[in-house]
């Protein structure tokens, strides 16, 4: 059989490429891994080619062992880039050297997919009603025009659904809002399982079918979570996991394992009860109540961490507790019920009662808040659990279950893999063994980058963009010519230096929000003297190689809101293990993000360009060298004269 190495060559030739030093030794490395049982943490800068880094070595050991490997990404974008262009690549080029060749698969979250059976009528319309008055008048205070381009948008979904093989939303182009599709699909607690009528033909579930037979399945890191912590397997069984984007993975595990109550949530509830089963309005009214002596409640309370919980509060919850168990009780339900109507209703009190037991006796490593928030003049007060740490769970959920490598372009903080490595359950007592490796990359940030501090700014205010910051933005961005791509902490600062630089240029300013993130990236690349501003849906993900982007500008180091509870209830957690919480929690989070953003810049070994800096910390606070330390190293400097030359011959000169 073929070496690693070999396959990797025969894969690359056949895109018409070259293996690079780093993905060869990432991919040696992937492999000894999975054979050896050991745990791998891989840092693989941009360009580096790790996808197929890791994909050879797990098809090689797919094909050898007759195991099976998870590949577990976070976003979709990546999850479809793997799936339909670089495994059937890969495929092709060793179909004639790997016996057997393995199978690859592709499996989401049951949201992902139309139902059959809501599509058809099967579940009772809870919402806009569109599934069946696709041309009626408009309701109340409801435009026609909304309505008319909800029912156009379901009405291709029906046209669709016939004629699809997956029904995966990503195979439908263009695609539709959240809200029509919102209308033909449903989630795990809602969905009838083996007992829908349509079982045998649910997209979902042949895509569950077709992940079972598969070698190779790419998923996703909530998917994998849910798997992990969750009472019911929805992977199949499995030796191996690589984790793609692996440092987004703690966040979406405690996404994963955290919930939120709202009388919103109940009111909705005890309509669906009332309108779906035959429990006694009097049982239901007790849920009512327990919803307003939650409101009540709520009222007594501030925002933030709730360290001691008040009575009421603590009597409201245990009231929606024992109400929503009663109701549950109430509707029973045999095994063989296909009452959609039923199913909603029961799933509906059934996450209530649990989160609301969750409430009522919090564990240990559970964190509890109050937020309110304001949306179309409507305020929402919802109270959050979520876990303090998730690193023992991801220990005893993923770490010790399977052979995990884990990889990203930015695992190493400060210069060591220590933080991540925490993060994730790797240290402490009985931790499982693991290595670690940074293969660099192969571009030569020293040649081809910038990272100019403004340390002339005055130290950054909660009060939003300096004026002097946007004067240096200004000179920036004219310096450039455009083709500057701003990353922005909060929504306010882009929007004041998107309205700035529109009153003083005439470089097309693009506004995150003004159009959809896809739309904008697009008309950037397409234009070398446009701008794009926005927020941090912009510091990662956003791939746009050559002069179009030869400019990134951060306005202040992303360290979390000092108003976010689960960072405030983590750094005193960190002060209360002696470990410094600043540290620990706030300047980590900064220098993932921070090398995230920088990592914008040079996509292609002929990109050239400046990440300018517009908080002056990150040359004068002690923290400032961890922070330099976890980013690309470019040539620093702090002379804003050069740098504006710099840019200045950049616009001029093709890249």
């Amino acid at each position: 059989m073929s070496t690693v190495e070999d396959l990797l060559e025969s894969a690359v030739g056949a895109i018409g490429g070259s293996t690079r030093k780093g993905q060869t030794e990432m991919a040696e490395a992937v492999a000894s891994s999975v054979d050896k049982g050991i745990h791998l943490l891989v840092q693989a800068g941009t360009g580096t080619g790790k996808s197929l880094a890791y994909l050879v070595p797990a098809a090689e050991y797919s094909s050898r062992t007759g195991k099976r490997v998870i590949v577990s990404t976070a976003t979709l974008a990546l999850q479809t880039q793997i799936i339909h262009r670089d495994l059937p690549r890969l495929f092709k080029s060793v179909k004639k050297t790997l016996d057997p060749l393995p199978r690859a698969a592709l499996l989401k979250g049951r949201r992902n997919y139309v139902c059959k059976h809501k599509l058809s009528g099967g579940y009772p319309d809870e919402g806009e009603g569109m599934l069946f008055d696709l041309g009626a008048d408009a309701e109340a205070g409801r435009k026609q025009s909304d309505r008319s381009g909800l029912g156009e948008e379901i009405q291709r979904i029906r046209t669709w659904e016939k004629t699809t093989d997956t029904g995966d939303r990503d195979d439908l182009l263009p695609g539709v809002s959240d809200r029509a599709w919102s209308e033909v699909s449903v989630n795990a607690f809602d969905c009838l399982g083996s007992n829908c009528p349509l079982y045998t033909e649910c997209f979902a579930e042949l895509a569950r079918n077709n992940a079972a037979e598969a070698d190779i399945v790419v998923t996703n890191h909530a998917l994998l979570a849910i798997d992990a912590f969750g009472e019911n397997a929805v992977l199949p069984e499995h030796d191996v996991i690589i984790i793609d984007e692996a440092h987004e993975l703690k966040d979406r595990v405690t996404n994963a394992l955290s919930g939120q109550i709202n009388t919103s949530m109940l009111a909705a509830a005890t309509s669906s009860v009332r309108k779906h089963t035959i429990v006694q309005d009097g049982v239901v009214a007790l849920l009512d109540s327990a919803a307003a002596a939650l409101e009540r409640a709520q009222s007594g309370v501030g925002e933030g961490l709730i360290m001691n919980m008040s009575e009421a509060l603590s009597l409201a919850l245990a009231q929606i507790r024992d109400s929503t168990r009663q109701i549950i009780n109430d509707i029973g339900g045999k095994t063989e019920d296909s009452d959609a109507g039923r199913q909603m209703a029961k799933a509906r009190c059934q996450e209530i009662f649990e989160l609301a037991e969750r409430f009522c006796s919090p564990g240990k490593n559970d964190v509890v808040w109050l937020s309110r928030r304001t949306f179309r003049e409507r305020e929402t007060t919802n109270l959050v659990v979520a876990p303090l740490s998730v690193a023992g769970t991801m220990r005893s959920g993923i770490f010790e279950e399977s052979t995990v490598v884990a990889t990203s372009a930015t695992l190493s903080l400060g210069g060591n893999f220590d933080a991540v490595a925490a993060s994730l359950g790797l240290f402490g007592p009985d931790a499982p063994k693991w290595d670690s490796l940074d293969v660099g990359s192969p571009f030569d940030y020293g040649r081809q980058a910038i990272l100019y501090v403004a340390a002339h700014l005055p130290r950054p205010g909660r009060s939003g963009l300096s004026e002097q910051a946007l004067d240096e933005l200004e000179a920036l961005v004219t310096a450039s010519q455009g083709g500057a791509l701003g990353l922005f902490s909060s929504r306010a600062a882009a929007n004041a230096a998107a309205e700035h630089l529109r009153a003083k240029s005439d470089l097309p300013i693009l506004l995150q929000g003004d159009d959809g993130l896809p739309s904008l990236v697009s008309q950037f690349t397409a234009d070398d003297q446009a701008c794009l501003f926005g927020t941090m849906s912009l510091w990662q993900g956003v791939d746009v190689p050559g002069r179009t982007n030869r400019l990134v500008i951060i306005d202040r180091l992303p360290f979390p809101r000092p108003d976010d509870p689960l960072m405030q209830a983590r750094s005193r957690d960190a002060d209360d293990r002696g470990v410094n919480g600043f540290m620990a929690v706030s300047a980590t989070h900064a220098a993932l993000r921070l090398a995230q953003g920088a990592g914008r810049l040079i996509r292609s070994t002929s990109d050239r360009g400046v990440v300018a800096v517009l908080d002056s910390r990150l040359r004068s606070a002690r923290y400032g060298g961890y922070l330099v330390n976890s980013m690309p190293t470019m040539w620093p400097t702090t002379d804003s004269a050069l740098v504006k030359g710099s840019l200045g011959r950049l616009a001029e000169t093709e890249i």
